[in-house]
C-alpha cells in the first residue's frame, strides 16, 4: 500500500522555484532566508530536527533526483564525510563564507565598495549574473546580499548534486551545514 502524499512531500518544488526566480531577478535570493531561518526555528523552539527530516525541500530534491537516476543507489559515502570533525569543519567553513558575504554587503552599504553583480560558484568562480539585476528601488547592499546568498545556495546545491552522482541521493544531508547547526542547537537545548 502506498503512503498518501502530504503537502510537505512536494517541498522539493520550492528549491526549483527558488533557483528559477533568482535566475531572472537576483533579489528573489532573499527568499532563501526561509531555508536558513525555519530550520533554526525548529531547532531552537522545538528542540528537534523535524525540518531536516520532513520539510527540507533540498533533501527531497536530492531524493527525487536519485529516483529519477533510475539506477540502484550508489555506494555509501566514505565515513569521514559523516565524521564530526568534517561536519563541524564544513560548518565553520560555510559560516566563514557567510561572514565574508555579510562583510561584502556591509562594504556596499557603507559606500566603501561598489556592487559586484556576480554569482560565485564554489566560492571561487565568478559567473556574471548582470541580466538578473538592473537596479531597483532598494539600496545596492540589498542586491549585494542577494548575489552572495544566491551564490551560497547554488554552490551548496551543486555540492549536493555532485555527491548524488557518486554516492547515495541524500549524502549531502549527512554534512549539510544547516543540519549540523540544528543538531548542535538541539544538543545544547536538550
Amino acid at each position: 500500500m502506498r503512503k498518501k502524499k502530504m503537502w510537505y512531500d512536494y517541498l522539493w518544488i520550492w528549491s526549483i522555484v527558488y533557483f528559477a526566480l533568482g535566475f531572472f531577478n537576483i533579489l528573489f535570493a532573499w527568499l532563501g532566508m526561509i531555508d536558513f531561518l525555519v530550520p533554526l526555528g525548529f531547532a531552537i523552539i522545538g528542540g528537534n530536527k523535524r525540518f531536516c527530516n520532513k520539510y527540507c525541500g533540498r533533501g527531497q530534491l536530492f531524493a527525487l533526483a536519485g529516483k529519477l537516476r533510475g539506477r540502484k543507489p550508489k555506494k555509501v559515502a566514505p565515513r569521514w564525510i559523516f565524521s564530526t570533525w568534517f561536519r563541524y569543519g564544513f560548518l565553520v567553513f560555510f559560516l566563514t563564507m557567510f561572514g565574508v558575504m555579510v562583510f561584502q554587503t556591509y562594504l556596499v552599504a557603507s559606500g566603501a565598495s561598489d556592487l559586484r553583480e556576480v554569482v560565485k560558484l564554489f566560492w571561487t568562480f565568478n559567473v556574471p549574473w548582470d541580466w538578473a539585476y538592473s537596479g531597483s528601488m532598494f539600496p545596492d547592499w540589498v542586491a549585494q546580499f542577494s548575489f552572495g546568498f544566491y551564490s551560497m545556495m547554488l554552490t551548496s546545491t551543486l555540492i549536493g548534486l555532485i555527491a548524488l552522482v557518486f554516492y547515495r541521493p541524500r549524502t549531502w544531508c549527512g554534512f549539510c551545514p544547516m543540519g549540523t547547526m540544528t543538531q548542535g542547537i538541539c544538543k545544547l537545548r536538550n
